[in-house]
């Protein structure tokens, strides 16, 4: 679905999620990022690490709270 939203074939984004630091094209990192960006989620960068935040409303007790988890730093 990711794939979709970003116009980016399945094989690339596999590549970019790949454990193994395949490489991918800078467009095609871009590109899935702009889509993540336009579902509603901020990367973040501090002193202490990198993360996102969910800017979008989330069901339940969390309605209307942003959560930030911290996420693996790419290599």
């Amino acid at each position: 679905m990711l794939a979709e939203k970003a116009l980016v074939a399945l094989t690339a984004l596999k590549r970019l999620e790949s454990e193994r630091g395949l490489g991918v094209h800078e467009g095609t990192a871009d590109q899935v990022r702009r889509a993540l960006e336009a579902a509603g989620i901020l990367f973040i960068e501090s002193g202490q690490g990198r993360g996102v935040m969910f800017l979008h409303e989330t069901s339940g007790t969390e309605t209307r709270q942003a959560r930030v988890r911290r996420v693996r730093s790419p290599t």
